[in-house]
């Protein structure tokens, strides 16, 4: 069973264990089984951690909050999420943010300048931004955006 599940996706141990329980497998044998899973180095929540973070910011632009948030509602523990999230810092997150924030207003030209603010705020919000963080960005980018009337919005990433 655990190997089926393997096969459609890396999961965490966590993950597996409430499989097994969920079909009635004991709890020592359920042990013994993820035990050997781990030893062959099927089951590594480091390396899910680790690829999960990059997978995550890369296709998503998540915040190291949410990402946090999603590992640990996965059944990873702490000191490996903190490790795989310690290399991300506030710069390279307010990056992601900036980029997000451009890709997204290319599509607001005709919405006045207090929508854009809501919806860019939203959206950095939903994806684990700090209110802070996403408010100074979004600002910048709008404000950004109405000096330039239209011309190259770049600008305000440098």
């Amino acid at each position: 069973m655990c190997l089926r599940l393997l096969t459609v996706r890396a999961r965490t141990r966590a993950e597996l264990y409430e499989a097994l329980t969920a079909r009635g497998v004991p709890e020592p044998a359920s042990t013994k089984v993820l035990d050997r899973l781990a030893e062959v180095g099927l089951v590594d929540d480091r390396a899910f951690a680790d690829a999960y973070v990059l997978s995550r910011r890369r296709d998503r632009g998540l915040a190291v909050r949410e990402i946090g948030r999603q590992l640990r509602d996965k059944g990873v523990d702490e000191p490996v999420i903190a490790a795989a999230v310690s290399g991300i810092g506030a710069d390279a997150e307010a990056e992601v943010a900036r980029h997000l924030v451009l890709t997204k207003l290319r599509s607001m030209t005709r919405l006045t300048s207090e929508v854009k603010t809501r919806r860019l705020v939203g959206m950095l919000a939903r994806k684990g931004y700090p209110p802070s963080m996403a408010f100074q960005i979004v600002r910048e980018a709008v404000g950004a955006s109405a000096d330039d009337s239209g011309s190259d919005q770049t600008a305000w990433l440098a």
